[in-house]
């Protein structure tokens, strides 16, 4: 065989495989763009598709987008996401299509025995001087600008439904970014006929039921027009046009812990707005109670608090409903101070001066507003109150009720009354109580130190004493006390008054306020000083108790002394001694105890 006739054969042979190296790449590129189409689809049924790639501008993603993202949530993302995902793959699959049919109708291009694209004189000049062969991806690229021919889009829309011809028709009419022409004769290859009716089965075709399932999932938004490129907005300004458009499920489906968060950042705000105006108003200069387990507490009745004459007398004539009316109808007008009023305001004085002393104390008087009334007149008590500026925080309105069943519950250490059958009562109970009696009205009284004056017998001691002088006469008496004056006396009911009042006097005497202490106590009995009064004072060693007065009148009417120590109250069971110190103008409280309670009745 001739040389010339060899280099045409290996010529021939060089070009035939050219040609099927050819055929075989651009095969296996539709094929992959089969592969990565498919795919795509696949993808369209579980819309998982570009969660993290390519997220919708102005879209926060809410938790189910995130969880769809990874895999962990079977209901997917939610609809705005989804409806953004499918416009996606709708858009790459028609690019996908476009560049298929685009190489089925272009011709194969010229190569040389080399395998080589020949490009001619007017592709060089007018285009590169490169002569390269263009790789498969700019190929791709550079069809995909390349509108759809008449056939190709005809047949495409008969396979789809009549949602996503919508959605095509609004990404046909969205701009493109322009793509720079291809040359004359580098048209993409066209695949074998074969293979090209194979492609137009595509994977819509294979699984038609999920593909239905999928686009009925969706429901696509109505979104307004797309507007040029001259008259886009601001960032800010489409965030707040895409904020008021956002599912319902986005906002239905916030982070618990989100909103946990947004409840503290208010309540955090509230709390600090409420700081700062309690710090900019003033402090308020009233004291705040003692606890009533430490404290000394004194219940007072209505009554013997404030004069309420007219209104008792109301009742007792016209009835209750007559009284509860009178009471609704003057509970602005403010009720005059009682029998008790001055005993109180001097209690007070002496928490003032404990507090400066001790400022943390707890052992004070309480005052307790103790009283049988309707809770309705409870506006008019609380109205005097506050006018006289009394610190009565802890009021007992028992709507006729007795009272008495309260006292233990309130821990009273002293209970005073203008009723003596509640008194009578609650001495009884084991309660120390005593009546209230007015004094003069004109009579001045200390303001600065409160004033408390005892009698002995039947009062802070017990009424042995009293059965002797009824039973045996006044010459027993005397030798009984002289024969038994080492004894200690029993103990009567206001001696744990008395105890408690020497209590708060030797804190004010551990501060060297002895001579200024706010207490003054006084024992003013009938009895007679040399008979019978040392057993009395030994009893009060005994006791631990410093009297700091003691007055033995030996049976003189006590009166004229308790208008020269004007006491705030005068405690003595006698009512003959209470009727004379009335006279006088003394506050007195009768004592209902003893034998002298029984004889008299």
């Amino acid at each position: 065989m001739s040389q010339t006739s060899l280099k045409q054969k290996k010529n021939d042979t060089g070009s035939k495989n050219s040609k099927d190296s050819i055929d075989t790449e651009k095969r296996k590129d539709s094929e992959k763009s089969g592969v990565r189409l498919s795919t795509q689809m696949r993808r369209a049924v579980n819309p998982n598709h570009f969660l993290r790639c390519c997220p919708m501008r102005g879209h926060s993603s809410c938790r189910r987008c995130l969880c769809a993202a990874e895999g962990t949530v079977l209901l997917g993302p939610c609809r705005t996401i989804r409806v953004y995902i499918h416009m996606c793959l709708l858009w790459e699959q028609g690019r996908q299509i476009t560049m298929i049919r685009e190489s089925q109708e272009s011709p194969l291009p010229k190569t040389d025995s080399r395998g080589y694209v020949v490009r001619n004189q007017w592709s060089r000049t007018s285009r590169s001087p490169s002569t390269r062969a263009p790789s498969v991806d700019e190929t791709r690229s550079k069809s995909a600008s390349l509108k759809l021919p008449a056939s190709s889009t005809t047949s495409r829309t008969s396979s789809t439904s009549p949602s996503q011809q919508e959605s095509q028709k609004e990404l046909s009419a969205q701009p493109s970014p322009p793509t720079p022409p291809m040359p004359l004769d580098s048209s993409p290859p066209t695949p074998p006929e074969s293979y090209s009716q194979s492609r137009r089965s595509n994977k819509m075709q294979e699984n038609p039921e999920a593909w239905a399932h999928g686009i009925a999932r969706l429901q696509l938004r109505e979104y307004p027009p797309r507007t040029p490129p001259t008259e886009w907005k601001s960032y800010a300004q489409r965030r707040t046009t895409y904020s008021t458009q956002l599912d319902r499920d986005c906002l239905s489906e916030l982070p618990r812990q989100q909103q946990l968060e947004e409840e503290e950042e208010e309540d955090e705000a509230y709390w600090a707005s409420v700081r700062t105006l309690y710090e900019k108003t003033p402090s308020c200069s009233r004291p705040r109670p003692p606890k009533p387990k430490h404290a000394i507490t004194i219940a007072v009745s209505s009554r013997a608090l404030f004069n309420m004459v007219d209104g008792r007398k109301i009742f007792e004539e016209e009835g209750l409903e007559k009284y509860m009316e009178y009471q609704l109808t003057n509970e602005n007008v403010i009720l005059t101070p009682g029998p008790a009023f001055r005993f109180v305001k001097a209690l007070q004085h002496v928490n003032a001066r404990l507090r400066e002393l001790y400022p943390n104390e707890q052992d004070l008087f309480d005052i307790v507003l103790m009283t049988n009334n309707h809770a309705q007149v409870g506006v008019r008590l609380i109205n005097s109150v506050n006018h006289y500026g009394l610190l009565i925080d802890r009021f007992c309105l028992t709507g006729g009720k007795s009272p008495i069943g309260y006292l233990k519950a309130y821990l009273t250490n002293l209970y005073l009354s203008a009723d003596s059958e509640k008194v009578q009562e609650a001495i009884q109970e084991g309660i120390a109580s005593a009546t209230m009696f007015d004094g003069a009205k004109d009579m001045a009284y200390c303001d600065t130190q409160l004033r408390v004056a005892f009698d002995g017998d039947a009062v802070l001691f017990s009424d042995e004493s009293e059965h002797i002088t009824k039973e045996h006469g006044l010459d027993k008496f005397f030798q009984h006390e002289a024969l038994f004056e080492n004894k200690p006396l029993a103990q009567g009911p206001l001696k744990g008054f008395l105890e408690d009042l020497g209590r708060l006097q030797k804190k004010f005497y551990a501060k060297d306020e002895r001579l200024l202490c706010p207490i003054r106590t006084y024992l003013v009995t009938a009895r007679s000083a040399a008979s019978s009064g040392a057993r009395v004072l030994k009893t009060l060693r005994r006791w631990g108790l410093e009297i700091d007065e003691a007055l033995f009148l030996a049976g003189a009417p006590k009166g004229p002394i308790l208008v020269k120590i004007r006491p705030h109250i005068f405690f003595d069971d006698h009512m003959f001694h209470i009727e004379g110190a009335q006279k006088f103008g003394t506050i007195t409280a009768h004592v209902p105890y003893g034998i002298n309670q029984k004889m008299n009745n």
